[in-house]
């Protein structure tokens, strides 16, 4: 059965998802990259980028599992990229580059429609503008039985917890401050709404948290 899972979604102490400032100079914001230096250190990331080596441990292990049994993604306007308003043009094809790590349909919510980003590598963008529960049902329709993972950012994680739709999340939390950025859970009651920590696992870099929605 098809979940909505959040997976190798990294926050500081204080409860930011990315910092402030979000530009294409700094496409996580200011001080943004320190909460995914227990991602850049893994040989799954290294693979990503078509490099060699990386750490194995604990932190490498739950990067592999971020990615099994995934058959689609969402992702929020602002994960796709740093473009604001009605698409001027269609040059900007993500941060990525030619040939995305996705490898499966990937469902954008905008504002602004835009015709579907076939790129290399099976990755697929589809620009969804009539709403969350629109890119919900036609991710699940294309992942096929397999996971949904919403990759993002911390707006689109918060609207979809808000309406109960995430089923399973993991949090590396990573020990920093920001001080300021994007709060995750700002004005969600996660107890109220079912969720519980179902698990903790220390890694080499981040302390590892799986909750988990308890069915009504």
């Amino acid at each position: 059965m098809t979940r909505l899972v959040v997976r190798s979604f990294a926050v500081s102490l204080d409860g930011y998802a990315a910092g402030p400032d979000q530009s294409l100079e700094n496409p996580l914001g200011v001080r943004g990259p320190e909460l995914m230096e227990w991602f850049f250190h893994t040989r799954t990331w290294r693979s990503m980028q078509g490099a060699t080596g990386g750490e194995n441990g604990v932190d490498e292990e739950i990067a592999q599992q971020g990615f099994a049994e995934v058959g689609a993604w969402i992702l929020g306007r602002n994960m796709f990229g740093p473009v604001r308003g009605p698409w001027l043009d269609e040059s900007w094809k993500g941060w990525w580059g030619d040939e995305p790590s996705y490898r499966v349909p990937v469902f954008v919510l905008t504002h602004h429609p835009r015709e579907p980003l076939v790129m290399k590598g099976g990755t697929v963008f589809h620009f969804v503008t009539d709403g969350i529960d629109s890119a919900v049902k036609k991710a699940v329709a294309a992942a096929n039985g397999k996971d949904v993972r919403v990759g993002g950012g911390a707006a689109t994680v918060r609207q979809l917890l808000s309406a109960s739709r995430i089923d399973e999340m993991h949090l590396a939390v990573r020990p920093v401050l920001l001080g300021r950025g994007e709060p995750l859970f700002q004005g969600i009651d996660m107890h109220g709404l079912g969720y519980r920590c179902d698990k903790v696992i220390a890694g080499e870099r981040a302390t590892h948290m799986f909750l988990r929605r308890d069915a009504p």
